[in-house]
């Protein structure tokens, strides 16, 4: 009975969960994300940005994605604006996701600029996963402090170890930041049509790389979204048609 009453006292709402469970998966996500902040730090500083430019980029931009993209074009050579556009494609799922979240967390306005910082992946889907309002709130508070304060210290760490040890790409370590990215990515591709998106993707990133300047194949691996999209649209309409005749 004990047991029982003191389970129901750390419930916030009805059909609530722990808020030690909260935590705990909270903390397991933004710590798990946030060490890989140590290869955006080596891959940075092994593209040839100054260790001031890689920790602003993740203190300013936080979002593993498009700095992973942006410091990935301009080492090989590309376009700065075309570097910061592929960045800037990658991150504006963010928005969609701040939509999605100001609905769910209603957080008081004045704190609504600060917590957009943290608007990403994880934080999203942490919060997303929580039953009641108050979970949620607990779980973005939790996952997005100690990933931000995590992969902002990687950062810093990666960038000083580059430093440290010269040439990141006779040790491999330029690859680090595709790696991550696709661990990162793999386990969001969970249905069909996200999987032939991320497969037409490569294909046109990969494809195009020897004969477009470096990061517009980027830009153009973004197409794959809405000619899948399209592709899957006109599937269904002539399914529903065959269905519609069978029917007559």
């Amino acid at each position: 009975m004990a047991e029982q009453t003191a389970l129901a006292d750390i419930r916030t709402e009805d059909g609530g969960k722990p808020d030690a469970a909260v935590v705990r998966d909270a903390l397991g996500v933004g710590v798990a994300v946030g060490l890989s902040g140590f290869a955006f730090g080596v891959t940075s500083a092994g593209g040839g940005l100054t260790l001031p430019q890689t920790c602003v980029l993740s203190l300013m931009v936080f979002t593993g994605a498009s700095q992973f993209a942006l410091v990935g074009a301009l080492a090989a050579g590309g376009n700065p604006f075309t570097a910061a556009a592929g960045a800037f494609f990658l991150g504006v799922r963010n928005a969609f996701y701040g939509l999605r979240l100001s609905q769910l967390l209603a957080l008081p306005r004045a704190v609504r600029p600060f917590a957009a910082q943290w608007v990403i992946d994880e934080t999203t889907a942490v919060a997303l996963a929580q039953p009641t309002r108050r979970s949620a709130r607990l779980g973005f508070t939790v996952t997005g402090l100690s990933l931000y304060v995590l992969w902002n210290l990687t950062t810093l760490l990666g960038a000083l170890g580059a430093k440290a040890i010269g040439d990141t790409d006779a040790w491999g370590l330029d690859a680090a930041g595709p790696a991550v990215f696709l661990a990162l990515l793999a386990p969001m591709l969970k249905t069909t049509t996200e999987r032939a998106v991320a497969g037409l993707a490569v294909l046109l990133g990969l494809g195009l790389l020897p004969v477009l300047p470096a990061g517009v194949p980027v830009l153009v691996a973004a197409l794959a979204a809405p000619v899948v999209l399209y592709a899957e649209g006109r599937r269904r309409g002539g399914a529903r048609d065959r269905v519609e005749k069978e029917d007559r």
